[in-house]
C-alpha cells in the first residue's frame, strides 16, 4: 500500500460564526490524483490555502510528508508545487522568461535553468510560442505554462485549484492527459480542486466530496456509486414533447413505477426494475417524441447530486 503523504486531522477554520472547514479528516497516498469536488464556497480552497501554510486553522492539523503546514510553511513550499485558479503572468514577458524568472526565485541559474525550462516547455506543448510575449496566450495555453512553473521547482506534490476552468475541449483534454502523467509518470501526488465533476472523473483515483465545509464522502467512483445506489431501486431521467399533463399520467401508468418527479426540467422516474423498454414502447404508442432517456447512478454527476442532497439535509 502507497505511503500516506498528505493528511489532515480534524483541520478547521472558522470565519466568525461561518465554519469554512468543518473538522476535515484527509489522507492521501503519494502517487495518488486525488479529487477535491464541490461547489464554489464549499470550503475547498479555504482547505488549500491552509495546506499551503497561507491561512492558519481555527483547530486541528495539516501535514505534507510530516511537515506541519502551519509551523513550517517554507518546508513545505519546498516540497509543493500550486497552480491557483487564476494563475497571474508578466504579460510583458514571453513564457520562457516568466519560467527563467521563477527558476531564480527558486535558486536554479545558469545551463541547469535553461535545459530545464527547455525540457518543461517540450512536456506541457508550448516550445512552439515559448518565445512569444504571455499576453497572446490563450487561457489553456496559460495553464500549461502554469504547469510547467509548478514543476519548476521538482515538487513532489501538486496542488491544482480549478486547472479547467474557462478552457475549451480541446485544451481540456490536453490539460487533463497532461495531470494523470504527472502521477503515473512523475509519481507525483496531485490534488486538484474543482466542480468539474465529468472532468475529474477521469483521471483522479479517488476523490472527496464538500459539501457546506464538511467532507461527507471519501473513496474511488465505484465505492461511491455502490454507497448511493439504493436498494431495489431503478432512476430513470426521461423527457418527452410536448410535455403535458397527460404525459406524467402516463409515466405513473406503467406497471412497476413508484414515484414521477421533476428535476431541473426532466422527469425522474422511479420503479421497481429497469423500465426503459416501456417507456421507450408506452411513449410511441401514445404519440409522443422521444428528447432524453438516461438510467442514474452510473456517474459522478449522479453520486455528487445524491451526496449533496444528503449533506443538505443534514
Amino acid at each position: 500500500m502507497a505511503e500516506v503523504i498528505l493528511k489532515t486531522e480534524r483541520l478547521t477554520k472558522k470565519y466568525g460564526r461561518l465554519v469554512a472547514v468543518d473538522r476535515l479528516n484527509l489522507e492521501i497516498a503519494e502517487g495518488e490524483v486525488f479529487g477535491l469536488l464541490g461547489p464554489n464556497g464549499a470550503g475547498k480552497t479555504t482547505t488549500i490555502l491552509m495546506l499551503l501554510g497561507l491561512t492558519e486553522p481555527s483547530s486541528g492539523k495539516a501535514t505534507i510528508y510530516g511537515r506541519d503546514c502551519t509551523r513550517d510553511p517554507i518546508g513545505v513550499k519546498r516540497i509543493v508545487g500550486y497552480l491557483p485558479d487564476n494563475v497571474a503572468f508578466y504579460n510583458d514577458m514571453t513564457g520562457r522568461e516568466n519560467m527563467r524568472f521563477i527558476g531564480e526565485m527558486n535558486g536554479i541559474y545558469g545551463k541547469a535553468a535553461e535545459e530545464r525550462i527547455d525540457m518543461l516547455l517540450r512536456r506541457v506543448g508550448l516550445q512552439d510560442v515559448a518565445d512569444k510575449k504571455v499576453r497572446a496566450y490563450s487561457r489553456g495555453m496559460r495553464q500549461r505554462l502554469g504547469i510547467a512553473d509548478v514543476l519548476m521547482k521538482d515538487p513532489k506534490v501538486v496542488i491544482l485549484d480549478e486547472p479547467t476552468l474557462g478552457i475549451d475541449p480541446e485544451g481540456v483534454h490536453e490539460l487533463l492527459s497532461l495531470i494523470k502523467e504527472l502521477s503515473e509518470k512523475d509519481r507525483r501526488t496531485v490534488l486538484i480542486s474543482s466542480h468539474q465533476l465529468y472532468q475529474v472523473q477521469q483521471i483522479c483515483s479517488r476523490v472527496g466530496i464538500f459539501v457546506s465545509g464538511k467532507l461527507v464522502a471519501c473513496g474511488n467512483i465505484d465505492s461511491l456509486r455502490e454507497a448511493t445506489r439504493a436498494k431495489d431501486i431503478v432512476e430513470i431521467e426521461y423527457l418527452a414533447r410536448p410535455d403535458n399533463a397527460e404525459l406524467e399520467q402516463m409515466l405513473s401508468a406503467i406497471p412497476g413505477v413508484d414515484e414521477v418527479k421533476r428535476e431541473r426540467g426532466l422527469y425522474v422516474v422511479r420503479a421497481k426494475q429497469d423500465v426503459r423498454d416501456a417507456l421507450v414502447a408506452a411513449t410511441a404508442e401514445k404519440g409522443y417524441s422521444l428528447r432524453h432517456l438516461r438510467r442514474l447512478g452510473g456517474d459522478l454527476d449522479d453520486i455528487y447530486r445524491r451526496y449533496f442532497e444528503r449533506g443538505g439535509a443534514q
